[in-house]
């Protein structure tokens, strides 16, 4: 296990720290964990995320599940920002998703284009500003040069930055895939060494070493893998995405084995608004249950 790094061994400015304070300690829990609600699917899936539960589709909704789970945060684009965040303004932090693709290219040369600033995110009242960045795309050396002025931006206004740090694009698919254990460890150290605050990352699946290289074809279990992941970030947050829906037992073991490795939190969103209101609730109790087992002085 990783020791989960407190705020003040982070190396951040005081508006960051003030604001990643507000989300870890006067939110969620309170405890120094964190559990999000991602609610960008909309433009990165398309609209049919929303047909498991179509009620979903309003974003209203994902705002009245989030206050009522009790997450630390909602991420959502700029046009959703502008039309809603007011409902919840003070309430759940909001967290500004500033880039975003549409799934209909494919993703052999990913890119994720700029929609909003950090200047926007201070304009909401956003206590956080979140960014695609896609490592090992052929279109990588564009995607770092457009990340370095969001990094410059988000360090000049004290606003915390959480990298979804996805592997992406032909070279990834023939060296395994995005998902294995080579291909999230990779990306975590990636966003480390970048400058992010906090990283949201796929849960690695070392089973999957087909094509991987030779170090990663080793016998790892995922708690071995997810532990390596952690700690490759060493000093910058690691948040572990849900991911595609799946059944609750096995969503609920990845959270444990996350939050045992040292991660700072949660980000489930289709596990979470692919089921009804009542479901999602009791689903997100369970979750933090387990973020009530690590908490964070």
């Amino acid at each position: 296990m990783t020791s989960r790094p407190p705020l003040a061994n982070c190396g951040l400015s005081a508006g960051k720290k003030a604001r990643l304070h507000r989300i870890l300690y006067k939110h969620g829990l309170g405890n120094g964990t964190a559990l999000f609600l991602p609610y960008d699917q909309g433009l990165e899936h398309g609209p049919r995320d929303f047909f498991a539960d179509p009620t979903a589709a309003d974003p209203r909704y994902i705002v009245r599940l989030a206050i009522e789970g009790g997450f630390n945060g909602i991420a959502i684009q700029i046009g959703l920002a502008e039309k809603f965040s007011w409902d919840f303004a003070g309430e759940v932090p909001l967290i500004l998703k500033l880039n975003g693709k549409t799934d209909i290219p494919a993703d052999y040369r990913a890119l994720s284009p700029l929609h909003a600033s950090v200047e926007d995110a201070v304009r909401l009242g956003a206590d956080a500003v979140g960014y695609t960045l896609y490592v090992g795309s052929p279109a990588q050396d564009a995607d770092f040069a457009q990340f370095r002025t969001v990094r410059q931006d988000a360090h000049r206004f004290g606003m915390p930055l959480i990298v979804w740090a996805y592997p992406r694009g032909e070279a990834v698919e023939h060296k395994g895939g995005k998902d294995t254990f080579y291909a999230v460890h990779y990306a975590a150290r990636v966003a480390s060494e970048l400058g992010a605050d906090v990283v949201k990352v796929n849960f690695p699946h070392p089973e999957k070493n087909t094509g991987v290289p030779d170090a990663y074809r080793a016998k790892f279990s995922s708690q071995d893998a997810i532990d390596q992941v952690v700690q490759a970030a060493n000093r910058t947050m690691v948040l572990v995405s849900g991911g595609s829906l799946a059944s609750d037992e096995a969503m609920i073991e990845k959270a444990e084995e996350s939050m045992s490795a040292g991660a700072t939190g949660l980000i489930f969103g289709r596990n979470v608004w692919q089921r009804d209101h009542d479901e999602s609730l009791r689903f997100v109790d369970r979750l933090r249950e387990i973020l009530a087992k690590y908490p964070t002085p």
